[in-house]
């Protein structure tokens, strides 16, 4: 335990916080103890997991929980089932599953999160064929808010899998989760720009017989760059981007181009557009094939506000032409391109995407402007479509409007009434999306 005064941010930079302490526990006891001692307190807590959320579901007024455990737990080699502790962070997986031959179904394009906070805010992939990370898992454990221990799986608590797969840390604290692999593989990714117009039209036909197909449009611009990744055995043969290109696009243009860009356009946003009609020229075709989360993965060194919204898949190419219309009305400078992503329909009760196949439209501010004007115009388009705010990112809903979206709303806080009747895991952001 140490005691605060410390300032906790997000890597955003969008939410900070003094706790009134902060405990790192190294075992789910530990867990165990310090949720009893914040109840005896009367002090709420929370695990924090790597701060990568956008949003304020982690912050921790009262006792934040850097949980110091992670790691393998347990391999079912022959279920291709992994249990791993959940300060495990993603991109440690990879190394942990690969002497067993096995590899995540699917990845988000940032591996910076812990497991226990991915899934708890709803982190996806792309790909129409393939659900979030949480619709990956098959069993939690979790400190419930009278301190017990509680094992939830198909066999155990099996009522419960809806809720706490995808449970918004407002359940409990999660100290071991159970992964569903699949056996390692590769990717064959091609890269390529093309007229946005055309990927819109294709885009309905393109996101469903594609395995993972994505697309980002650069606003000013009217390239679009498609990310098409297409599955294959491990035996097929890599053949990897070479060091300098990877560096040419991951670091000089991907990193370094955008934050030259950011920081031109705080001073002269008028630069904006030429900047972008730039890099547009600047990004050409790229074929390559490797590990799977070398391909899934991207590094990110230029801190940005996000907000992402999930949409019935047939909802897409109207949005984002809504969305274009709208930049170009109000005269805005966005350095930032749109992302457009794929996900299965999936049976989660919170889950952006519970029970349709989904669209996701992610939109991007520099850390340092104010977001707020462009992110709510934007909102209220994506909420005219039937979108779901990305728990995880930055939005303006609430739990009257949230329940009007998601069937199983009442279902959860029935659980969470089970699970934290006192509500020892709230926080100002819970309280606003799901109720006091």
């Amino acid at each position: 335990m140490t005691a605060s005064g410390a300032r906790w941010q997000n890597w955003a930079r969008s939410e900070s916080v003094v706790p009134a302490r902060v405990e790192r526990p190294t075992s789910a006891g530990a867990v165990q103890r310090a949720v009893l001692a914040a109840a005896k307190s009367g002090i709420r807590i929370k695990a924090v997991g790597a701060g990568h959320s956008f949003s304020g579901i982690a912050l921790a007024s009262g006792v934040q929980l850097d949980l110091a455990f992670g790691g393998l737990i347990d391999v079912d080699e022959a279920a291709g089932r992994v249990t791993v502790a959940a300060g495990t962070h993603l991109h440690e997986l990879p190394a942990l599953l690969a002497p067993y031959g096995l590899a995540l179904q699917n990845m988000g394009d940032i591996d910076r999160q812990t497991i226990a906070g991915a899934t708890s805010t709803g982190t996806h992939g792309t790909g129409t064929g393939f659900a979030g990370l949480a619709a990956q898992i098959v069993a939690v454990t979790l400190v419930t808010g009278d301190g017990s221990l509680l094992h939830v799986s198909d066999s155990e608590n099996p009522e419960l899998l809806p809720a706490v797969r995808l449970g918004l840390g407002a359940l409990g604290i999660l100290v071991d989760l159970t992964i569903q692999c699949v056996p390692a593989y590769l990717l064959h990714a091609v890269d390529t720009p093309e007229p946005v117009e055309a990927v819109l039209d294709g885009y309905l036909e393109r996101s469903a017989t594609a395995d993972h197909f994505e697309f980002y449009w650069f606003p000013h611009t009217e390239t679009a760059l498609t990310k098409t990744n297409t599955r294959l055995p491990p035996g097929t043969g890599r053949a990897p981007r070479g060091r300098l290109n990877r560096w040419v696009d991951d670091e000089l243009l991907a990193n370094g181009l955008y934050r030259a860009t950011c920081a031109a356009g705080l001073i002269v946003p008028p630069v904006v557009p030429r900047v972008n009609r730039l890099a547009d020229r600047l990004t050409g075709r790229r074929d390559f094939t490797d590990h799977s989360h070398r391909v899934f993965v991207t590094n990110r060194t230029v801190r940005f506000h996000e907000m992402e919204y999930a949409l019935p898949r047939e909802a897409v190419p109207a949005a984002i032409r809504e969305v274009r219309a709208l930049i170009q009305k109000r005269g805005w400078r966005i350095s930032f391109p749109l992302e457009v992503r794929t996900a299965a329909a999936d049976d989660l009760w919170m889950s952006t995407g519970f029970g349709r196949d989904t669209g996701y439209i992610a939109v991007h501010k520099y850390y340092r402007e104010d977001p707020s004007r462009y992110f709510s115009d934007v909102e209220a388009i994506m909420r005219a479509h039937d979108g779901r705010p990305h728990w995880g990112k930055m939005h303006n809903q609430t739990a009257d409007t949230l329940r009007t979206v998601y069937p199983h709303f009442d279902d959860f806080l029935a659980v969470r009434d089970r699970l934290d009747p006192e509500r020892r895991f709230t926080n100002r952001y819970l309280e606003r999306v799901l109720g006091p």
